[in-house]
């Protein structure tokens, strides 16, 4: 099966070398076939992540929220709220609120992020129409504590499979660069305006209720993305450090610091090998992208993230993600 597997995989390469009249030699070939079973792996790895996030998010929703009349915060608040101002239903109402946010991330992170956010949020809208969930629970303390859990896992899964089913992340992103503020205090004041509406529009007791349900999902996806915050510090201690490099540099428009480093294990600092170590900062939605790349030039790469509040000055601030 696996050599089954292996000779497909070596025609789909050679069909795309010969698209693109590229002639290699036998080792050039094997790279590309490493190449292409790497990203492979990690398109079946995100496309994983993101179904079950979907499904995750629909329970949350039409389980808990949805047959209580219960809001969130974000894009999905908003489109509860108007759903319950006009009626309209849910599943359209998530597409069109979200399309400004992903046609802004389409700009701010590439077409790759916005062409899975799409593909994700036109899922979750299908699934709120067609599964039937069961309505779980009409304890109101219970709605918002498992439906907040719920949602926020989905969207946390989402976000490790490289995509967003709201699309608030994108805009705190944006206007972080251009106003200094933190993506966690932008999104704060976004909330904070749909939860006083909704204690207008709805009552104070259920706005209260979806400041809990807030709460629970956005530690549920914190929790779900191993804690990662708004900012990666990423450390890359690899032998084709210049390749990644040119990667960081190239493809993702981020800018790069080398350490000089050596190797610590050999018995005397002759046999130490050096390395040039690589450390960038990036947003937690690029992680997905920067890990597949890496593994397509090394995916032996020693690699250390660490969490990040805030950013100021340098590549990240001054230029948009690509």
């Amino acid at each position: 099966m696996n050599h089954f597997f292996q000779q497909i995989v070596i025609k789909a390469v050679k069909h795309r070398l010969k698209k693109k009249n590229r002639q290699v030699n036998d080792g050039e070939l094997s790279n590309e076939v490493q190449i292409f079973k790497v990203g492979l792996t990690h398109i079946i790895s995100d496309s994983i992540f993101i179904i079950i996030g979907i499904i995750s998010a629909g329970f949350g929703l039409k389980g808990f929220l949805l047959p209580n009349s219960f809001i969130d915060g974000g894009v999905t608040g908003i489109s509860l709220l108007t759903r319950e101002i006009t009626g309209f239903p849910l599943s359209i109402l998530i597409v069109i609120i979200n399309l400004p946010f992903l046609i802004l991330g389409f700009s701010q992170i590439g077409k790759q992020f916005a062409f899975k956010s799409i593909i994700a949020i036109i899922g979750l809208a299908l699934v709120l129409y067609f599964i039937p969930y069961p309505i779980i629970t009409s304890d109101k303390l219970l709605i918002a504590v498992f439906g907040g859990f719920f949602l926020g896992a989905g969207i946390g899964l989402a976000i490790r499979g490289g995509a967003v089913l709201d699309g608030t992340e994108v805009l705190a992103i944006y206007l972080s660069k251009k106003t200094g503020l933190t993506i966690g205090d932008i999104i704060l004041v976004f909330n904070i305006f749909i939860f006083s509406f909704g204690a207008y529009i709805l009552s104070v007791e259920i706005a209260l209720y979806a400041i809990l349900t807030y709460l629970a999902a956005s530690k549920t996806v914190d929790f779900t993305i191993e804690g990662f915050e708004e900012y990666m510090g990423v450390t890359i201690i690899s032998h084709e450090s210049e390749n990644i490099r040119l990667m960081i540099t190239e493809k993702l428009g981020r800018g790069v610091t080398i350490y000089n480093g050596k190797g610590g294990y050999g018995k005397s600092d002759a046999e130490l090998r050096r390395v040039d170590i690589i450390y960038t900062v990036i947003t937690r939605l690029e992680i997905a992208r920067l890990r597949t790349e890496i593994d397509k030039i090394d995916s032996k790469a020693f690699i250390i993230m660490n969490s990040i509040k805030d950013t100021k000055g340098g590549i990240i601030k001054k230029r948009p993600l690509k």
